[in-house]
């Protein structure tokens, strides 16, 4: 660790832990300090630092961040965008000896006031320092960035981070949580400088130093697998919104950055592995895939590109309670999917209901140990020992319960078998269906809610709500309506696809809801007798698309794509057939801009008489 420090830190009241989990590990601030200066290392839409210029900026931002008090087992909440100021300012609030906690702005603000209150963060640093939380001191980045002469030039200083224990605090990331309320996940600097070290020894992270995109929003622990890079000298580029969205922009972002790295979610990866060719940027390109169980189709289409040199990739599993990665399996076309083996830092026990080890070949649930378990869940001690159980092969130790089954493979491999509570993985994201349930069933005129997974819902996998009206007698909730409004309260990849009002919700014969018995989505039609929608000719050939990948009819001008049920996988359908049915290429962020049917029809309009061979 290092040993000196920015300033004096004032007296606290909260301690690290004593021991270090992972002693023998080299802190990630100990390994950025030795990057080259000139290097560069971060490339982003607004600006590009090289290391010595972030080395400078994180010890500026951590001098302001001590002179506030800010030290070991401060909480720093960054409420900032994608970008090089949400990197300097989470490696200055790292030097500073502090944790972080990634606030997205894209979320719902009463999300992001709940997540400041909850952690009870020391500090909120947002792009204007407009108060997120009454109460809780908030800072703009500029003013952490901006030079003072009474700090001193942090360009003529050596980069010396606050010296901090491996058991120090690194961040807290919150998740779906089960009862209602989101739960935030701590984890130490030991566990987050482990897990780069083992990337790198495990032959993940490319060899030599690369271009690694960061992909993921901040607040998904995806993220941290892609910043640590950083501190190994990689270069992190930084991927804006529209990109991440469009497979066409991406593939093209990809090969123009010449990126040796991009970490992706299956159904993100899935459009875009067409579009890589063998003679782009960088080859092979490192996919390192992750968040959601990999169809055997799309594992063999993965699998022929690895074959045909354009790729190498890894299937990546792992709950943020573990620090992001705990086992790592290499795509192969002649495998079966399967999630590979456990990382360095952890060990896996897969144990029956009984807690008894399960045979070869046998199935269970997935349990893990090791140094890369995470503290527990912030200020929840009760949820904390319900999850994180005592491992009787560890004097002392903890393993932490998964909740996902695994079955076990040969050479110490494991095969996904899915979840065995009610946590889903959906577009990459883990979330817990009584969250939605409790915010659905908490709107008055709803007596009862009940959410599931389908596998089909407007041509993807997706979210069903059904719900049972307080008043039988009352016309039951409109879908936009409840949809409109849980969008103000869940982030958007948590509001359902679909909503179902039902009469009653059937139950087997022991009294539990009977979830085979709930009654298919069905494509929304206009009421019998309403004559249909009058559009103009080019309205009507987007409306026409819209059907097909929506699955409604009765579609008219002022329909919104996304209060209809569309989400991003969807919008990127929607792209593609408008290039496939009017020949013309649709950026999906134009379907972000233009939602209203009148709208977008107007922006193809116009892509259209701008396509070569028009009348101009």
């Amino acid at each position: 660790m290092t040993t000196a420090m920015t300033a004096v830190l004032p007296e606290r009241t909260r301690t690290a832990p004593d021991t270090d989990p992972n002693p023998s590990v080299t802190d990630l601030l100990d390994r950025l300090a030795l990057a080259p200066a000139d290097r560069p290392a971060v490339v982003a839409a607004d600006r590009e630092l090289s290391f010595a210029a972030l080395r400078a900026e994180a010890m500026r931002i951590a001098g302001r961040l001590t002179a506030r008090g800010i030290g070991p087992e401060s909480v720093v909440a960054l409420a900032l965008p994608r970008g090089a100021d949400l990197v300097a300012a989470l490696i200055g609030t790292l030097t500073a000896g502090a944790a972080y906690l990634p606030v997205d702005p894209k979320l719902p603000a009463d999300r992001r006031r709940y997540l400041v209150e909850d952690s009870g963060a020391d500090l909120v640093v947002t792009a204007d320092g407009t108060a997120e939380v009454p109460g809780t001191p908030h800072i703009a980045v500029a003013d952490l960035l901006a030079h003072d002469g009474a700090l001193g030039d942090s360009h003529g200083q050596a980069y010396r981070p606050v010296p901090v224990s491996g058991g120090s605090l690194a961040y807290v990331i919150y998740t779906s949580g089960s009862t209602g309320r989101p739960k935030g996940v701590e984890i130490n600097r030991s566990a987050a400088s482990a897990l780069l070290a083992e990337l790198e020894s495990e032959g993940i992270a490319s060899p030599g130093l690369g271009r690694v995109g960061w992909n993921a929003s901040p607040s998904f622990d995806a993220s941290v697998q892609q910043w640590v890079r950083i501190c190994r000298g990689d270069t992190l580029v930084m991927i804006d919104d529209d990109t991440r969205h469009d497979p066409v922009l991406l593939a093209g972002f990809v090969d123009e950055q010449c990126l040796t790295d991009l970490d992706i979610t299956p159904s993100h990866a899935e459009p875009l592995l067409d579009l890589l060719a063998a003679d782009g940027g960088h080859r092979p390109l490192t996919l390192l895939i992750g968040g959601e169980a990999i169809s055997p189709a799309l594992w063999r289409r993965i699998g022929e590109q690895v074959t045909a040199g354009v790729l190498r990739a890894v299937n990546l599993y792992g709950p943020t309670e573990c620090t992001v990665d705990s086992t790592a399996g290499w795509i192969d076309a002649a495998d079966e999917p399967h999630i590979g083996s456990v990382l360095p830092g952890l060990s896996a026990r897969v144990l029956d209901e009984k807690l008894n080890p399960v045979p070869a070949g046998g199935s269970g649930e997935l349990y893990l140990a090791g140094s890369r378990v995470g503290r527990g869940y912030r200020r929840r001690p009760g949820l904390t020992a319900e999850r994180y159980v005592p491992d009787p092969r560890a004097d002392g130790g903890r393993m932490y319960r998964t909740g996902d089954r695994v079955r076990l493979l040969p050479e110490g491999r494991l095969a996904y078998l899915g979840r065995a509570d009610g946590q889903i993985k959906l577009r990459g994201h883990r979330i817990e269906l009584a969250e939605i349930e409790a915010a659905l069933a908490a709107q008055p005129e709803i007596a009862e809610a009940v959410v599931v997974l389908r596998d089909e819902v407007n041509g993807a996998p997706g979210l069903v709500a059904y719900h049972r009206p307080q008043d039988p007698s009352a016309a039951p909730a409109g879908a936009a309506e409840l949809r409109d409004r849980l969008a103000a309260e869940l982030p958007a990849y948590m509001v359902p696809a679909a909503f179902v009002a039902v009469d009653r919700f059937a139950t087997t014969t022991q009294g539990k809801l009977d979830k085979a018995a709930l009654p298919a989505p069905t494509a929304t039609e206009a009421p019998a007798g309403t004559a249909e929608p009058a559009l103009t000719p080019s309205q009507a050939l987007i409306a026409g698309v819209w059907s097909t990948v929506l699955g409604k009819t009765g579609i008219g001008p002022d329909d919104n794509f996304f209060k209809l049920g569309g989400h991003s996988l969807l919008a990127i359908k929607l792209a593609s057939r408008v290039r496939a049915e009017l020949g013309v290429t649709l950026p999906v962020k134009a379907v972000y801009a233009n939602p209203r049917l009148r709208d977008l029809a107007i922006h193809i309009d116009t892509l259209v008489a701008a396509a070569p061979g028009q009348d101009t």
